[in-house]
């Protein structure tokens, strides 16, 4: 891969380079540019809010969606909610910020589409999307306190007479600290929990102190009186607090990070100073996303990461110059579509550990076969019809027709994958075609016309765009 600090951070950063994005970034350079993208209300996302406002239901709260706004138990919204994830990752300006709602929302997951989050699931994803860039401690209290969470991880059925130890576990081992608790520590979490559940009439969260389960507890060395019924509560907030700075959970917080932007074999030394960053900064998370980018274990990382089928997907959008359709959503969930049938559509992922984050998970001859298929359709414009394309995509890849066949591949190569392919895999593109390098190139050959999708589609099958 091309050492280009600047494209390397644009691959790491955002779901992909675009001209755009690239012009922006070599203009502002990579420290400013960052601090704009950590401070997302300051850019102007307006084309892409024009497009979300198709998904109307992706704001409403609990009450709406139970007021009559969908049908109870649908899944309009959550539908709608998965493809606005979709069409985000793609077309918004606030790339970092996507990527920290994707990694929070997998960290802390709850299934969407599920039965039970039906008229939850939504409002779960405005509070990550409040909190993404903020400080975990108020993230994971949020989560403690979303119907969703709560009915996802079956709290809100934990009672003092029959405390759930669901919730209790996975807040501590996949939520916080790890694998470093005891079982006495799961039963003294499951009854500080109890009275943390859902209304039944409202949906809406709310603290049921006749349920909580009083008396002291012990978990992980922290001890708590939880003398009273009705401080029940806060005793559960100090407990989140208290896992939010817990070491563990720095340093898995830390890990989690170097191993989304940096290497599926996160450098120790790296995580270490992170982890020092996080407890010192009070779990917030911009100070921590500054010192992985600017560190030098980052700069080193080119082509240590693969891209998952989610990315994948949305940086062929993105380097493509595809954009949504004038009016309707049929296009994205074509896109979304593609991503059921490869396993990563955003936030459906089952289990409560989030999608996994490394190349060996993704690494299946299926799932590569579903990638290149998409590849190629995406490129001749032949599913999703609907997106919108640009009026010549070779004008679009390559502005200035060169005069040779070898140098279209090389400068289709660089669009797409930011440098020339090796000299193996040209020789192979050319075979293809039926050229050499040096054949002269017209407007009228099949390579710039029958064969390029077939051309744009294998440089994107290959191994240089699979790295991220």
């Amino acid at each position: 891969m091309t050492a280009d600090p600047i494209l390397h951070l644009l691959r790491r950063a955002t779901y992909g380079p675009t001209p755009d994005a690239e012009r922006e970034l070599r203009s502002l350079g990579a420290t400013a540019w960052l601090d704009r993208q950590l401070s997302p209300a300051s850019i102007d996302d307006s084309a892409c809010d024009a497009v979300l406002q198709r998904y109307n239901l992706i704001n409403k709260g609990i009450g709406e969606l139970r007021a009559g706004v969908i049908k109870s138990g649908a899944w309009d919204a959550m539908q709608q909610l998965g493809s606005a994830a979709v069409a985000r990752a793609a077309w918004s300006k606030r790339q970092l910020f996507e990527l920290m709602v994707d990694f929070w929302s997998n960290h802390l997951n709850v299934t969407c589409p599920s039965s039970g989050v039906w008229d939850s699931r939504v409002a779960y994803d405005l509070l990550v999307r409040k909190h993404a860039l903020g400080r975990f401690a108020d993230l994971l209290k949020a989560s403690m306190t979303a119907p969703a969470m709560l009915t996802y991880l079956d709290n809100r059925s934990s009672t003092r007479a029959k405390p759930n130890e669901n919730y209790a576990r996975e807040l501590m081992e996949l939520h916080t600290v790890g694998l470093v608790y005891s079982e006495a520590d799961v039963q003294d979490a499951a009854r500080l929990l109890t009275g943390l559940t859902v209304d039944k009439s409202t949906g809406l969260y709310r603290f049921d102190a006749n349920q909580h389960a009083t008396g002291a507890v012990t978990v992980l060395g922290w001890r708590h009186d939880n003398a009273t019924a009705g401080g029940g509560e806060a005793a559960a907030l100090a407990f989140a607090d208290m896992l939010a700075m817990h070491p563990a959970t720095a340093e898995r917080i830390a890990r989690k990070l170097c191993t989304r932007f940096v290497s599926d074999e996160p450098p120790a030394t790296l995580v270490s100073t992170l982890t020092k960053v996080y407890l010192a900064e009070k779990t917030a998370i911009a100070p921590v996303l500054r010192a992985l980018f600017a560190s030098a274990d980052f700069a080193a990382s080119a082509g240590t990461k693969l891209r998952t089928p989610f990315e994948d997907l949305v940086g062929v959008v993105r380097v493509l110059g595809l954009q949504p359709e004038p009016a309707g959503t049929d296009g994205v969930r074509g896109l979304y579509n593609y991503l059921v049938d490869a396993g990563h559509a955003p936030m459906r992922w089952s289990p409560p550990n989030g999608y996994p984050d490394v190349a060996a998970a993704w690494a299946a001859p299926s799932g590569f076969l579903i990638r290149w298929n998409a590849h190629l359709n995406l490129a001749a414009g032949w599913y999703p019809k609907q997106l919108t394309r640009p009026a010549s995509m070779l004008r679009y890849l390559v502005p200035t027709l060169p005069a040779t066949h070898g140098a279209l591949v090389d400068a289709l190569a660089t669009r797409l994958v930011g440098a020339p392919l090796p000299a193996a895999h040209t020789a192979a593109l050319l075979e293809f075609v039926g050229k050499t390098a040096a054949s002269p190139l017209k407007a009228t050959d099949k390579a710039v016309t029958g064969k390029l999708p077939h051309l744009v589609a294998m440089i994107l099958d290959s191994p240089h765009y699979l790295a991220r």
